[in-house]
């Protein structure tokens, strides 16, 4: 076949579309690609190419099989820390970035410019309010978001891939795990459950080899931040911790900072209020923000978790002013809810759902794992043997009994296949 007419056959064969000259290829246009393989390159050297489509490339030129590379588009960012709410209306992506970021704000995340979306040829990327989705089925892997990002944070991966980490942040994890619920912390969990050892650590984030990957659940379930995204099991059953909230009287507090004008849980807390519990929930959701799973609501003024959502990613331990989430096992256990630490006869004239200090449940408890602390109950979870007799002293009905939900065989068999783990 003549040279021109081969080039004219592979270009009718390519996806038809130029990829702004940002394609995966290296070409930029279809026309230059095509002339390309005509020459003796690849014939998957077009990304976007499907199996049927390199075949049909190979009939023509007789060239070496090869397999398409059969890759999605993936974003390595799921939060706003980035500043999205100030920066998604900048003329583009790059703009955003060169006015810079607020000392609270990550420099490494999505500002929601959309410049990615203009590159997408095939319709694949959509913004709306400062939020880029990509249509895995639109999606052909062309690779010219990857291109367009000026923060890169793109990442071509494997169509048939289902373990992602959706976080680009650098920063060390004290920082990283109080600007953004999403964030990776480095922590390094995930590299040491993985089996195939196809997680390591890089600039303070995890990062995934494809190659190695079969697609487990060990890095799902070890992860602490519970960020890992996982396409085939439901993160909500996986999982060996939720949280707790140790308040359930917030709603006068609610109002009290209400009436004073606070409109966060940050800014309440710092205003110098009598007669309310300083302790307390003050009831404004900034924990509920933080939550991705939609585990957490305001009733009457007051943060309620709910332990069928709640993964125990800890985002809104680190959120919450007060500190008055907790983690504890997903098994089930008798809590105390309450955190007060002003004088039991103060507190009780505060908040008729507090804690008195009377310490008839720490007397009580057979394995003695209650304790007194600035006048309250404090409950260890771990080894609590749910028998209810704390809750039958508590003259109050302080005392909150969860569910003791079944584990999840998918769960167990996570953990067992854990580097060192072994089924139980």
């Amino acid at each position: 076949m003549e040279q021109a007419n081969l080039i004219q056959g592979i270009r009718a064969i390519l996806p038809g579309r130029d990829c702004a000259g940002m394609g995966g290829c290296g070409y930029a246009t279809c026309d230059l690609c095509a002339a390309a393989i005509a020459a003796g390159e690849p014939a998957n050297r077009c990304p976007a190419c499907s199996q049927e489509e390199v075949n049909a490339i190979l009939a023509l030129t007789g060239g070496e099989a090869v397999p398409a590379r059969d890759e999605k588009a993936f974003l390595q960012c799921s939060g706003s820390a980035a500043g999205k709410a100030r920066l998604k209306t900048a003329a583009s992506c790059e703009a955003a970035v060169k006015s810079g970021f607020l000392p609270e704000e990550c420099a490494y995340g999505c500002v929601g410019a959309g410049s990615c979306v203009e590159a997408c040829t095939f319709g694949a990327l959509s913004v709306a309010d400062g939020t880029v989705t990509v249509d895995r089925d639109k999606c052909n892997g062309c690779g010219a978001c990857e291109k367009a990002c000026v923060q890169h944070l793109f990442r071509m991966v494997p169509a048939k891939a289902t373990n992602f980490v959706p976080c680009a942040n650098q920063d060390p994890e004290d920082r990283a795990i109080r600007l953004c619920g999403y964030s990776c912390i480095g922590c390094g969990d995930c590299a040491e459950a993985c089996p195939q050892e196809a997680i390591s650590i890089v600039d303070n984030r995890a990062v995934i080899d494809y190659d190695k990957c079969v697609g487990c659940v060990s890095c799902t379930v070890s992860c602490r931040k519970k960020i890992i995204v996982d396409t085939y099991h439901d993160l909500t059953q996986v999982k060996p911790t939720v949280s707790f909230v140790r308040c359930r009287g917030g709603w006068y507090n609610h109002e009290v900072y209400s009436k004073a004008g606070a409109t966060t849980c940050r800014d309440a807390v710092k205003m110098d209020l009598p007669d309310h519990c300083t302790f307390g929930c003050a009831g404004f959701g900034d924990c509920v923000e933080a939550c991705r799973f939609d585990a957490l609501s305001i009733v009457q003024g007051t943060a309620q978790v709910d332990p069928d959502k709640c993964v125990g990613c800890t985002a809104c331990v680190h959120v919450c002013p007060q500190e008055l989430p907790v983690i504890v096992p997903y098994k089930g256990a008798k809590m105390v809810p309450c955190a007060s630490q002003d004088d039991p006869e103060k507190r009780r004239g505060l908040c008729w759902v507090c804690c008195t200090g009377c310490g008839d449940c720490a007397d009580n408890c057979p394995d003695g794992l209650i304790h007194m602390e600035n006048g309250r109950a404090v409950i260890d979870p771990a080894p609590c043997e749910d028998c209810n007799i704390c809750s039958y002293v508590c003259s109050y009905g302080v005392v909150t009994a969860r569910a003791m939900p079944e584990f999840v065989y998918l769960q167990s068999k996570a953990l067992a296949a854990q580097k060192g783990g072994a089924a139980k």
